[in-house]
């Protein structure tokens, strides 16, 4: 896809004044990492505050008197479990058990959901959740073009955006959220993110956008807040172990295979895919998600194959070196007796055979005080 073609957010232009390197992500054109270098900008968020335009992630507004209907039958977790202002983590289903897409749900009310979906599958998204919804008293709205998305991230985030609004921050529970104002701007004020740390991502106009993305990167300078790509971003939440649609999960991934059974609620009643997944769970996982690190020094790097013995076995859905553990880290589906902590495999980088270790995950939690 040519730049001309490329959809652009409402900062492109101060991510190119800011020295932001920009790069094709899923027909975005979106900065890749700014002149601190990716590491730098991981580290800031582990260590301090960063801060990420996501305004290519796409929203979608289920109401109606059959919105909670509608939504428990796309997807697995239970959203009638959610209260007024609060958010989950869920999958939106195909017959198969696997992935439309991860999503999260936010209830504004019992007949208002508001969903945040991965910015490559937005129109796919809709278009799945619109051919579902004939039979629900529900209204799908696209409404991707009327926000622009910031993630403030890092231990010191909170800090920095407090000054900047009237919403008391530290009230607002992990994965709960509110409606007020960002330095007078109306915003929907999430305490979410990607990175495997605190933050809060907020929802606005995008008529505001170069205005407030100035204002908090002023704000956070003495909390050290620096503009992030998507290059940190990506070995942040792999640290956090956070899936990535496309590579961990997918079309021909089920919810159990990749390892996020926490938020599949078969007890819930009927959804789509339900049946494949209760068949799959009676009959055994063939396959796992896993972690690893690697134990020779070089990177096993996305798609490299996996290898038990001279068998190849599955292959790194995401590797990285992981800024802040200092190892290289990994994710990678194998056979399910070869899941087990401790099971030791290779993976061939290029022609040279790198030893492996299945180890816990996540590799990088936060402490929280």
């Amino acid at each position: 896809m040519s730049n001309t073609q490329l959809k652009k957010t409402a900062l492109n232009e101060v991510h190119r004044k800011q020295g932001g390197k920009m790069v094709d992500f899923g027909g975005w054109d979106m900065p890749v990492q700014y002149p601190a270098g990716t590491i730098a900008e991981h580290l800031a968020i582990r260590t301090g505050a960063g801060m990420f335009d996501v305004s290519h992630m796409g929203e979608i507004a289920i109401k109606g008197p059959q919105a909670l209907d509608l939504v428990q039958h796309l997807t697995c977790n239970d959203a009638s479990k959610l209260a007024d202002q609060q958010i989950q983590y869920t999958g939106l289903m195909t017959p198969n058990g696997c992935f439309v897409d991860d999503i999260l749900v936010h209830r504004f009310a019992a007949d208002h959901y508001f969903l945040c979906v991965n910015a490559s599958n937005s129109d796919k998204d809709f278009d799945w959740i619109k051919s579902n919804a004939a039979n629900f008293d529900a209204e799908v709205t696209n409404l991707s073009a009327n926000y622009s998305q910031l993630a403030i991230q890092g231990p010191r985030a909170l800090e920095v955006m407090q000054p900047l609004t009237d919403v008391d921050l530290s009230a607002i529970k992990y994965y709960w959220f509110t409606t007020g104002h960002v330095d007078g701007v109306p915003a929907i004020i999430a305490r979410t993110g990607y990175t495997g740390e605190d933050g809060v991502e907020i929802y606005f106009d995008p008529s505001e956008s170069e205005r407030l993305w100035n204002k908090i990167i002023e704000a956070g300078q003495p909390q050290g807040l620096i503009p992030c790509g998507l290059a940190s971003r990506n070995t942040l939440r792999l640290e956090a172990k956070m899936a990535l649609y496309g590579h961990e999960i997918d079309d021909t991934t089920t919810v159990l295979e990749a390892d996020l059974a926490w938020c599949c609620k078969l007890a819930k009643g009927d959804f789509i895919g339900r049946d494949r997944l209760v068949q799959q769970k009676e009959t055994g996982l063939t396959r796992k998600l896993i972690g690893f690190e690697v134990a020779d020094k070089g990177i096993a790097r996305d798609g490299y194959p996996a290898f038990i013995g001279d068998q190849q076995v599955g292959h790194v859905t995401s590797g990285s070196p992981a800024p802040f553990l200092k190892k290289n880290i990994g994710l990678a589906y194998l056979p399910i007796e070869h899941t087990a902590i401790g099971t030791k495999f290779e993976i061939d980088v290029r022609g040279r055979r790198l030893a492996a270790e299945v180890v816990p995950t996540p590799f990088y939690k936060r402490s929280r005080q």
